[in-house]
């Protein structure tokens, strides 16, 4: 068995680096999924609208479920853990929800003459 220190605490040089390598790719898909959610929210921030001006409601559970299956067989393919994507895409639409609530308020308000100013 190979040890990553040299017996004082220091790291191996050969350890550090692999593991700089890591993190820059751990660091780059960060970066990536981060771009990948906004704009996925840019477009539903569109849904909301549009659901909105034809007063569709802001949830939509059986599109959410055919969502939730489709994704869970994304990340079995995937070997990723289905139970933690399903987590995932619950949290993401639980605030995708509340952002088409939020704007469907917005419109009603501005149909009405109303604002939510006195909030």
């Amino acid at each position: 068995m190979t040890t990553s220190t040299n017996g004082t605490g220091d790291v191996d040089p050969a350890v550090r680096a692999e593991l700089a390598r890591l993190r820059d790719s751990i660091d780059n898909i960060d970066a990536a999924v981060v771009h990948m959610l906004a704009e996925r929210f840019k477009a539903t921030q569109q849904v909301g609208h549009l659901k909105a001006q034809h007063q569709l409601p802001p949830a939509d559970p059986a599109r959410e479920a055919r969502q939730i299956e489709r994704l869970r067989t994304l990340a079995e393919n995937a070997k990723l853990d289905p139970a933690f994507a399903e987590k995932f895409l619950n949290f993401i639409i639980a605030e995708v929800i509340r952002h088409h609530e939020r704007i469907a308020e917005s419109v009603e308000n501005t149909i009405n003459g109303t604002s939510s100013q006195a909030n």
